[in-house]
């Protein structure tokens, strides 16, 4: 359940400041937004992936729907509107691979409880429920609602974030914020130098029931109740662009965790996933296959987890 944005792109040399312009190069239009990201993400590692989303009548929309059915993601609610256009992304790349991204959410503000109702037959079959904030929060509170319910595996990546209710965390049995994003949803100055453990403590207090909480170059924090676990990031190649990187890490989480595994070993996978996405260029090149991560298993001589071996996909929504 999220979002789908056309992504515009730039590379600079740095970030402008305030009332700077700078040069840019290598301009290209991208497929974008954390939820379509993340189902593809999800669909290469093996997931059977059904996604929910609002798109425009338009050729944004179309760049859209085409790539779910390349990718093999059941389209069934994916609706299109007339009232706003297809969301769109502006990202701006460093040569160092740092991003930053402004986002104009377009059709993906008409995403409603409605279009949650509507995909109750998909949310039945899921065993994990994927949603974050690029759309409205009411919306992503009713696909968890429905999806504890029916009892899948609630998952909630807080981007962009933004302050939540203790209705909505108390929905949530992962949240996968960054440590700013933690900082936020805690009330807390994103500059502020708490440690990591004791913002997962808070969030857990709010009630969600674990925290994962991604620590860039130095991996995750796995933190729930009465436990503490740091799973260090997998030596990468040089980091290329970390835009999808946080979107490829979330997708091989969900996709574990339907697949059977059990947290800890659900987070080593994603570490895995999003390491490998800051080694290319984009965010859907960067999004890894199920043939490439275990081929970096094997490169790494380390035992890919048996789901990944077999065939049968995985289930997923």
């Amino acid at each position: 359940m999220g979002s789908y944005a056309t992504g515009l792109t730039l590379k600079v040399k740095r970030l402008p400041i305030r009332g700077e312009t700078v040069l840019a190069s290598g301009y290209r239009v991208d497929y974008g937004g954390k939820g379509s990201n993340q189902a593809v993400g999800c669909a290469r590692l093996g997931g059977d992936v059904s996604f929910v989303a609002r798109i425009g009548m338009d050729g944004f929309g179309e760049m859209a729907l085409q790539l779910y059915r390349e990718e093999g993601i059941d389209v069934a609610y994916v609706r299109r509107s007339s009232e706003h256009a297809t969301g769109v992304g502006f990202i701006l790349v460093e040569e160092s691979g740092n991003n930053c991204i402004a986002l104009d959410p377009g059709a993906n503000e008409l995403l409603s409880d409605q279009d949650v109702q509507d995909s109750k037959s998909a949310l039945k079959r899921a065993s994990v429920v994927l949603t974050q904030l690029e759309i409205p929060v009411d919306t992503a509170k009713s696909a968890l609602a429905l999806g504890r319910a029916n009892g899948a595996r609630t998952v909630l990546n807080p981007a962009p974030v933004r302050p939540l209710p203790p209705a909505v965390l108390q929905l949530v049995d992962v949240v996968t914020p960054n440590q700013t994003e933690a900082k936020v949803l805690t009330g807390r100055d994103p500059e502020h130098r708490d440690a990591p453990e004791q913002v997962a403590h808070d969030l857990i207090r709010a009630g969600v029931r674990t925290v994962v909480m991604t620590l860039g170059e130095r991996g995750a924090l796995i933190v729930t109740e009465s436990s503490c676990l740091h799973v260090p990031a997998m030596p990468m190649q040089a980091v290329v662009d970390t835009t999808g990187a946080g979107d490829a890490f979330n997708a091989g989480l969900a996709t574990a965790l339907a697949s059977g595994e059990n947290l800890e070993a659900a987070v080593r996978f994603a570490v895995v996933t999003g390491g490998l996405a800051v080694t290319k260029e984009g965010v859907i090149p960067s999004l890894p296959t199920r043939e490439q991560v275990t081929e970096f298993y094997a490169q790494r001589g380390l035992a890919a987890p048996q789901w990944l071996k077999s065939s049968k996909q995985v289930k997923e929504t």
